[in-house]
């Protein structure tokens, strides 16, 4: 077997579902959970039907590249978003979801026989692909400490020298999973003089793009690329996917796009891999990604949402309104002293409500503590009644002490 399997850790909800054992929650409260970022809204009819009409499509091997009609769908929306202009023949790729792709990314650029051994940086917190597809590439994570007084940005500036020097692969994630944080064009600026410097490939995962709180839309990366003068997106890959912006998630659909050079050898390693998507789905991907009303009437849901649960969290926990995406990133009182596990166990005993333990989707290492510590992750993924009386319960809880 392939030694480095050894080294990938618990995902974080089966740590919670170790954590949770042997705790028989209050029955008289209905079960609520706020762990999984698994969106709940319902799936536009017009993307089911579009599925439908697609299912032609089973009876032929799909390309990998995808057909053109379906990378211009990619290109369409990009122009339509950001005001980029990206060839659809080879600047774009379809992927099986943003995981799949962030995941078989690495595996196409990281160099394994590098010396010295190559690293892969990571946010920390951090969503679990991002260390996996590292372990399993060969290469050494490192892991950058976000900043709470900053807004969760992350600190790239702690970076010793040494490691960007052996920095193969940085993941971003902005909108942030779990904190909500969005990178500004400042900190893209930083990170591309020394992608420049050092010859690293930058892995933006965008997939929260089109949940938003702001008028303002979240900055990407190709956007600040193109901003700060870079149009070939050299050394740039994003990637994004319908699951949240369309609320589809079982769909599996998504696309990356940028740097031409690194789209060629990426689908290289996908005609191998063997990870073409299906036409059926195709043919629901084009038209979720060319239509916008629904998006906008997504996002209008999580606004109120957070609207109505965010005023009651803030009266019990450190927590405040995120950039963008559906999480909340909440410190919990201090009378746990920073023990985020046996405030969520106790929870889920008391009030039968689940959240996420932020330890969980951090690490410890040499330079700083785990920054998920004493934090909890709630996705507010569920009905707008639902999430408030999760809210109310958490209000309930505090107050009654530990």
């Amino acid at each position: 077997m392939n030694p480095l399997l050894s080294r990938l850790q618990p995902y974080p909800f089966e740590r919670l579902k170790q954590l949770f054992a042997g705790v028989t929650p209050n029955h008289e409260f209905r079960a609520i959970s706020l762990g999984i970022g698994e969106p709940k809204h319902a799936t536009p009819a017009f993307i089911k039907d579009a599925l439908s009409a697609g299912l032609g499509a089973l009876a032929a091997y799909p390309a990998t590249a995808g057909d053109l009609k379906l990378r211009t769908a990619f290109t369409d929306w990009l122009k339509t978003r950001y005001s980029l202009a990206l060839d659809p023949a080879t600047q774009v790729l379809p992927v099986n979801g943003s995981r799949e792709a962030l995941f078989s990314l690495a595996q196409t650029v990281v160099d394994p026989t590098a010396s010295p051994p190559p690293v892969v940086i990571s946010p920390n917190p951090f969503y679990q692909i991002y260390e996996g597809a590292a372990l399993l590439s060969g290469a050494e994570p490192y892991y950058v400490p976000s900043v709470p007084a900053r807004n969760f940005a992350v600190d790239w500036d702690s970076v010793p020298e040494a490691v960007w020097a052996r920095t193969q692969l940085v993941f971003v994630c902005s909108p942030g999973n779990p904190t909500g944080a969005v990178m500004s064009l400042a900190e893209w600026r930083k990170l591309f003089a020394l992608s420049d410097l050092h010859g690293f490939v930058i892995a933006a995962d965008e997939c929260y793009s089109e949940i938003y709180f702001r008028e303002e839309p979240p900055l990407s990366g190709m956007e600040a690329s193109e901003k700060l003068g870079r149009p070939d997106f050299k050394n740039l890959i994003a990637l994004t996917s319908l699951s949240k912006r369309s609320n589809v998630p079982g769909l599996r659909s998504g696309f990356v796009a940028g740097d031409a050079a690194l789209i060629k050898k990426f689908l290289l390693y996908r005609t191998y891999h063997g990870s073409a998507m299906s036409g059926t789905v195709g043919a629901a991907s084009i038209a979720a990604w060319g239509d916008e009303t629904h998006v906008v009437e997504n996002r209008a849901m999580y606004r109120a949402k957070f609207a109505a649960v965010t005023p009651l969290l803030e009266q019990v926990l450190d927590v405040r309104l995120p950039d963008a995406a559906f999480y909340l990133w909440a410190g919990v009182p201090e009378v746990w002293a920073g023990d985020d596990e046996a405030f969520a166990r106790a929870l889920y005993a008391q009030y039968n409500v689940t959240v996420l333990p932020g330890s969980y989707l951090a690490r410890d290492t040499d330079h700083s503590a785990n920054p998920g510590r004493g934090r909890i992750r709630m996705a507010l993924v569920a009905e707008t009644a639902e999430c408030v009386e999760a809210a109310e319960r958490i209000v309930r809880f505090v107050k009654g002490g530990r």
